[in-house]
């Protein structure tokens, strides 16, 4: 896959193998940050970063998604893609995470893979789950016009207790009618 143009000077790349190191590096910066919203950020490090990263680039081969670097002046500065693509119901859920201090890249970026998933891949439907209390993440689905479908209980074991996630789901024809009048936000 190639990379996704997000903003003039950012772009979703692929990983590579040599990211390991620098992708370490970001998480161990922010994690306090990611820690409070994502539970594989409190114990992340280079070996993590390592099998993740090999895990990203086989997901990519075997067309079952897409998982890159959000990177910013040359330097990553997050994560994002699509999960997995279930090709028989034609759907994805999208992910995101960005450094504490940056600042304007996710609505972007979900935008982006909106176009790529929609456009590309012709799915039908993008889920992106988050946990309520987490504004900045929730507002990116709200913005891009994602309808909040569910409440699900307790779904995610976040620094030792299990926090509900919010459903949102966008289906093609609604991001086809948005991008049409132009109702897409930015960050």
């Amino acid at each position: 896959m190639e990379a996704l143009q997000i903003t003039e000077d950012s772009v979703l790349r692929p990983y590579v193998e040599g990211d390991a190191a620098e992708l370490t590096e970001v998480v161990a910066a922010n994690r306090e940050h990611l820690a409070r919203w994502v539970p594989w950020a409190a114990s992340y490090g280079y070996e993590a970063a390592v099998e993740y990263i090999a895990s990203a680039i086989a997901k990519i081969e075997a067309d079952a998604g897409f998982e890159g670097a959000i990177v910013h002046d040359g330097k990553i500065v997050g994560g994002a893609g699509c999960h997995q693509v279930d090709w028989l119901n034609r759907t994805t859920a999208i992910g995101y995470w960005l450094a504490a201090d940056v600042r304007g890249l996710v609505t972007a970026t979900v935008r982006a893979l909106l176009d790529h998933a929609f456009g590309v891949w012709d799915l039908h439907r993008v889920v992106i789950e988050v946990v309520p209390d987490n504004q900045r993440s929730k507002a990116i689905p709200e913005r891009l016009g994602f309808r909040q479908e569910a409440v699900l209980r307790e779904a995610k074991l976040i620094g030792g207790r299990f926090e509900d996630a919010l459903l949102y789901a966008m289906l093609a024809s609604e991001w086809a009618a948005s991008t049409a009048r132009g109702a897409i936000g930015s960050e």
